[in-house]
């Protein structure tokens, strides 16, 4: 396991624990990086219309398409750290 893969799983750990719930747009870069990170581009139908959630998490996703696993790992590494320091 390289030294970012070790980082990205602690963050996936440290996000579960912060002291307080980041706003819906954090949670939201915080889903789409890791999905893009642990699966790649996003796959699969979009949710329906009256899915809000699904909806606005796929789009998320969508949005980090093409971006690399290891760019996506250290951003969503970095952002985790940048949320345990608020």
């Amino acid at each position: 396991m390289s030294e970012l893969d070790e980082r990205f799983v602690q963050a996936q750990t440290d996000a579960k624990q912060l002291p307080e719930r980041p706003d819906n747009d954090t949670m939201l870069k915080l889903y789409a990086l890791y999905k893009q990170g642990s699966e790649g581009d996003v796959s699969g139908d979009k949710p329906g219309f009256f899915d809000f959630v699904g909806v606005a998490k796929y789009e998320a996703w969508e949005k980090l398409k093409g971006t690399s696993a290891d760019d996506a790992r250290q951003r969503y590494v970095d952002l985790v750290e940048s949320l345990k320091k608020t």
